[in-house]
């Protein structure tokens, strides 16, 4: 089995995703300019916030990326 992901946007709209890797290893990447960057694993808390949306599988096949 591979890595997995979920995909989040901030009430501001920024969306940036959490990586798991196979090995219990995770990383953030952000979506900037239609492209994923590696992003602050600080973001991983930002999931729980009430403002924050986990994106449906639908609407992760609509980002530019």
């Amino acid at each position: 089995m591979g890595d997995s992901s979920d995909v989040y946007r901030t009430e501001r709209g920024k969306v940036w995703r959490i990586i798991r890797a196979t090995d219990g290893g995770m990383r953030v990447e952000i979506l900037k300019d239609e492209a994923w960057v590696p992003g602050p694993i600080g973001m991983v808390g930002l999931r729980l916030s009430p403002s924050t949306t986990q994106l449906t599988p639908a609407a992760v096949r609509e980002l530019p990326a």
